[in-house]
């Protein structure tokens, strides 16, 4: 494989369960800005298994409490780029657990509707 996949051979793993893992993002959009990962190689999110999809949801959980003790965020966004179209550039799928922080932007009303930002305020 000329591209291996970054996310089928992770470094620095935060949390873990059997099915999925956490890391710190390389790139954060804040501090503390958590990715969780299905184990096995799967391209989008609709294509995991019932399984695979508990295991992400205890690792948010787990992180969310990891966050709150290590960053005290205000708040948080959840996301998943599924497709080029949304996109997502590596396709292993995973989840974005971004922490927000009261001032981290001057007006947060919208949230992740901003991914087309003339339609985040409304």
């Amino acid at each position: 494989m000329n591209n291996p996949c970054p996310f089928c051979t992770p470094e620095n793993i935060v949390l873990s369960n059997e099915l999925a893992y956490a890391i710190f993002d390389i790139y954060p959009v804040n501090k503390g800005h958590l990715l969780i990962i299905p184990k096995r190689h799967v391209s989008g999110f609709f294509d995991t298994t019932t399984e695979e999809r508990e295991a992400i949801n205890e690792l948010l959980e787990q992180g969310k409490s990891l966050l709150e003790e290590k960053y005290q965020p205000d708040g948080y966004n959840i996301g998943i780029n599924c497709g080029e179209t949304a996109g997502q550039t590596i396709f292993h799928v995973h989840v974005h657990l971004i922490p927000r922080y009261e001032g981290d932007m001057e007006n947060p009303r919208g949230g992740v509707r901003g991914v087309i930002p003339e339609k985040r305020i409304y």
